[in-house]
């Protein structure tokens, strides 16, 4: 498992905290001075929005916290799970194949160390290509396409292949950071990006500037087939996301969340959690996917143990009801 290591981390000295931790009044006891939140590629949402939580989180917690590029969730579910990174993001398939041991990082090992912390967003699974390419629809990509599927491991990468297969689509598969699938598909190296990120995606939005693409909804009949078969639910694109778009994009999407290792400080955790949902306007400011990061979706959680210090947060600020046997250490 190998990673690049950002040289520059969002930090602060001062204890900066919140209303409901000013003056030092929280049990800090077993926190670290630092923190690391594993995302994803950089170009894609997961390293935004991570950087940004963190950041935040680093900043009224009096902390020193940052990202650090990963491959992703099925990645973030191993290195969470071990201690090698104290907090994650990923998505709900990958946290259940993780849970399951059949994490392709590490076939067999139920990553029962990783726990759930926070809802994020919904991740949309959507197709891009340049506007010369004349692909306007699943049906015009042509036999033998070369398609970018993101980071090897990643959510885009362990479920679109099997989508498209699944719709009748035979390709050519190529792995990479989202920038760099971006810039090879305006370079022509690649024929279609299938990116499974928050929307909007950064390597989209700097593709439309670039040059004309075309964002590529699926067909009711191809969402009947695409959610029959796999852990995802319609979700459109809505038409303002993007420039390109002049009407919602039908897609198909899956729930993120973001993960702590299971072992860290209860205090610690509910204290994060509060930093991220006790202020939308806030996190939105951070990265514009975070709209949907609200307590109302906890319950989006369908794999995962949930972290004590999230548990209770989410049961005392956001009605929520989880179960002891669904709460690690309960």
């Amino acid at each position: 498992m190998t990673f690049t290591r950002l040289a520059a981390f969002a930090a602060t000295t001062a204890l900066t905290a919140t209303a409901a931790f000013a003056g030092g009044h929280i049990d800090r006891t077993g926190w670290p001075e630092s923190f690391t939140v594993g995302t994803g590629s950089q170009g894609g949402t997961y390293f935004g929005y991570g950087s940004g939580w963190a950041g935040l989180a680093a900043e009224q917690l009096g902390l020193s916290g940052g990202a650090e590029v990963t491959g992703g969730p099925m990645q973030n579910m191993a290195l969470v799970h071990t201690g090698e990174l104290p907090f994650g993001m990923t998505t709900m398939g990958p946290a259940a194949e993780s849970l399951a041991g059949t994490n392709p990082i590490a076939p067999g090992l139920q990553m029962t160390g990783a726990c759930a912390m926070f809802p994020m967003y919904q991740t949309p699974f959507s197709v891009t290509a340049l506007a010369s390419s004349g692909i306007t629809s699943i049906a015009d990509i042509p036999a033998g396409a070369r398609i970018g599927f993101g980071p090897a491991g990643s959510t885009s990468d362990t479920y679109f292949p099997a989508m498209l297969e699944t719709l009748g689509v035979e390709f050519d598969r190529r792995n990479g950071g989202w920038s760099d699938l971006g810039s090879q598909l305006q370079d022509g190296l690649l024929d279609v990006i299938a990116f499974a990120a928050g929307v909007p995606i950064p390597a989209v939005s700097q593709l439309e500037v670039q040059t004309d693409i075309n964002i590529v909804g699926f067909t009711d009949a191809e969402l009947t087939t695409i959610t029959g078969a796999f852990p995802v639910s319609r979700f459109d694109i809505p038409a303002d996301t993007y420039t390109t778009l002049t009407a919602p994009a039908p897609a198909v999407a899956m729930w993120n969340f973001s993960v702590a290792n299971c072992d860290l400080p209860e205090t610690l955790v509910y204290a994060i959690v509060d930093v991220v949902m006790s202020d939308n306007e806030r996190m939105v400011g951070v990265h514009s996917a975070a709209r949907e990061t609200l307590p109302m979706h906890w319950d989006k959680n369908t794999a995962m143990m949930w972290h004590p210090g999230a548990a209770r947060w989410f049961t005392e600020n956001a009605g929520a009801t989880i179960p002891a046997d669904k709460i690690h250490g309960m």
